[in-house]
């Protein structure tokens, strides 16, 4: 039981970083509220469970080669960039009425949150170094069933952290005023816009200095 917390101890510590997913929970949770948070952050789950899949599968190799490390900085920086501009665009429509326009588009924030985790080479060179050193290590002591177990246990940690986000975001966004809120929308659109620029940088230096 002790190892196992310590395995969603780790997926809480592995979440708790600021990045993107982090950025579009807040934003998400200021501009629509708790649930269109958590879907952000549960397709970000979607996306890390596959990765960790092709991790134990040990196919996730294949992505380490130039040409599709330069595409998934590319689509990367597509992604950021966009959302953090709507997110900026939107600011001027936050406003506490806002979860009751966006019911039917939670399907949206999931989608997001997922093709935010899934073409963010982050992720792969993450789970490869963190996940596939986990992997090895817990493969040697345990069998299958148990690796499987704390695998889970990962997940669970990150789904708890996701959980978190998401209630503070709609904790504080009950708190302030309409005016605050879209400054703060505004703030995370221009953080995904700055991860989406670094992606852009990644993505130049691979095409042009290799």
């Amino acid at each position: 039981m002790e190892i196992f917390i310590g395995y969603i101890i780790l997926g809480l510590s592995l979440s708790a970083p600021i990045g993107p997913i982090n950025a579009a929970q807040l934003d998400k949770g200021i501009r629509s509220g708790f649930w269109h948070a958590w879907f952000v952050g549960l397709g970000a789950i979607c996306a890390d469970i596959l990765y960790m899949l092709l991790v134990y599968l040990g196919v996730i190799h294949l992505l380490d080669s130039p040409y599709i490390k330069t595409f998934l900085w590319l689509f990367g920086f597509l992604v950021l960039t966009y959302t953090g501009i709507e997110s900026i665009k939107d600011a001027g429509h936050v406003s506490f009425s806002g979860s009751r326009r966006e019911d039917n588009r939670l399907s949206k924030s999931l989608l997001s949150g997922f093709l935010m985790s899934l073409f963010n080479p982050l992720s792969i060179l993450f789970w490869l170094g963190i996940y596939g050193s986990v992997l090895a290590k817990a493969a040697e002591e345990y069998p299958t069933q148990q690796l499987l177990l704390y695998s889970s246990g990962i997940v669970l940690g990150i789904l708890l952290w996701d959980i978190s986000m998401a209630g503070a975001a709609s904790f504080f966004r009950k708190l302030l005023t309409n005016r605050v809120l879209k400054c703060l929308s505004v703030l995370s659109g221009l953080s995904l816009v700055g991860f989406g620029l670094y992606f852009g940088l990644e993505a130049a230096r691979l095409l042009f200095l290799h």
